[in-house]
């Protein structure tokens, strides 16, 4: 038991280090919301659905990205060097879905989302997001099977009114409601 009356379980580490499996799982109980990443590479419109981004500091503006290095989005972000977020709310979930749909097309993967296009980078902002941002790559840094993707901000917008979040919690899309 812990502090709290709560029961627990864990995982031995081995020589090897920590279980995967449950590392895994463990990193799933920490809720995030849920964003897609847009770039414009080659005159094409290249997507992915994210969970793994943050604000990193506020003076200078920066935001940060980690994107899988297998995933094709992953060199269109870096040749682009400058993309889009949208922070997606709880109605984007099927643009979410269809996002992060390994082998989707690429050509016309956006026909299906509303969206319109940024003002400083081209790059597709998802229609109805909680908010929108739009940044210029500042630095990469490996990270594993990752690269750790950072950027300044160039243009903030926010959706008026407000709904609510997309969350990603223990593998699934949660609301707050």
């Amino acid at each position: 038991m812990i502090a709290g009356g709560g029961a627990y379980s864990h995982s031995v580490s081995t020589p090897a280090g920590p279980d995967a499996a449950v590392f895994r799982r463990a990193m799933g109980r920490f809720a995030t919301g849920v964003c897609v990443l847009t770039a414009v590479h080659g005159g094409t419109d290249h997507a992915m659905t994210a969970s793994a981004f943050t604000s990193v500091s506020l003076d200078p503006m920066l935001v940060l990205a980690c994107v899988e290095t297998e995933a094709r989005f992953h060199d269109a972000v870096l040749a682009a060097g400058q993309w889009a977020v949208s922070i997606l709310d709880a109605p984007s979930r099927g643009v979410s879905e269809w996002l992060a749909t390994r082998g989707r097309p690429l050509p016309g993967q956006l026909d299906r989302v509303p969206f319109h296009r940024g003002a400083a980078t081209g790059a597709a902002l998802v229609d109805g997001a909680l908010a929108w941002l739009e940044v210029r790559t500042t630095a990469v840094h490996p990270a594993g099977d990752h690269s750790v993707v950072i950027a300044e901000v160039l243009s903030v917008d926010l959706a008026a009114p407000a709904g609510e979040p997309l969350l990603w919690f223990r593998s699934a899309y949660r609301t707050l409601a």
